[in-house]
């Protein structure tokens, strides 16, 4: 996955569930979490990734670092787009930024860390379709 351009951000879309807020109604801060994997993932396969095939060779790429900014709440039943695009890509960590939005307005923004492991915890080498994956219709 080459570092992201304007025009490289890719999108899904969740509807906030009653489940997932707070007393007050709001998406609940650690759900953000969620939505910014469901995002990731879907980002993954849309470019022929198989995270399953990927962790029964072996390697697994796991969050060292997540960092959201919270601007407005959403809150139930509000539909919002989850927007993701790779950042930085080393030889053994993956960097994603993403922006949570309700329409065209901007709910939270946020940027993660994956580094790629093996199942003892050893860093190890990004593999070549993460480096360079292919499109899912090729």
């Amino acid at each position: 996955m080459t570092p992201a351009t304007d025009d490289d951000w890719f999108e899904i879309a969740v509807r906030v569930r009653y489940a997932e807020t707070d007393g007050m109604g709001f998406l609940h801060h650690a759900n953000h979490a969620v939505y910014l994997e469901l995002a990731r993932t879907e980002y993954f396969r849309s470019r022929g990734g198989d995270y399953r095939a990927m962790e029964e060779s072996g390697r697994f790429l796991v969050v060292v670092s997540l960092q959201t900014k919270y601007l407005k709440p959403a809150r139930y039943d509000d539909l919002v787009r989850v927007r993701v695009r790779v950042a930085r890509l080393s030889a053994a960590k993956l960097e994603h930024e993403y922006e949570l939005l309700r329409g065209d307005e901007r709910l939270a923004t946020a940027r993660t860390v994956l580094a790629c492991i093996d199942g003892d915890g050893v860093v190890q080498p990004m593999p070549g379709y993460v480096r360079q994956p292919r499109a899912a219709d090729d």
